[in-house]
């Protein structure tokens, strides 16, 4: 009888560490996945940071003014270019 019971103590004992070496690996794995995570959103938040900076500086209006003067060939309004349009004259 005491041979079945040190048989079942040491399966149950085997197990018991097949169990901790699993949960470990799980542990690890998880843990990998983490860093990975946070590497990413690192990574994202300096391309956020990049691309606010850029919309900061495309955004501003003398290089506004600037690209439509060189590229549309705009120029600033006048007082002597405007036309004004009334109601009921022709």
């Amino acid at each position: 009888m005491s041979g079945r019971l040190n048989f079942v103590l040491a399966l149950a004992l085997v197990l018991c560490a097949l169990a901790l070496v699993n949960a470990q690996y799980q542990a690890r794995q998880l843990f990998i996945e983490l860093e990975r995570a946070a590497s990413q959103s690192r990574q994202l938040d300096i391309e956020w940071a990049q691309l606010q900076l850029d919309q900061s500086t495309l955004g501003k209006n003398a290089r506004i003014e600037a690209s439509a003067t060189r590229d549309l060939n705009m120029v600033p309004l006048t007082a002597a270019r405007t036309q004004y349009l009334t109601v009921g004259e022709k």
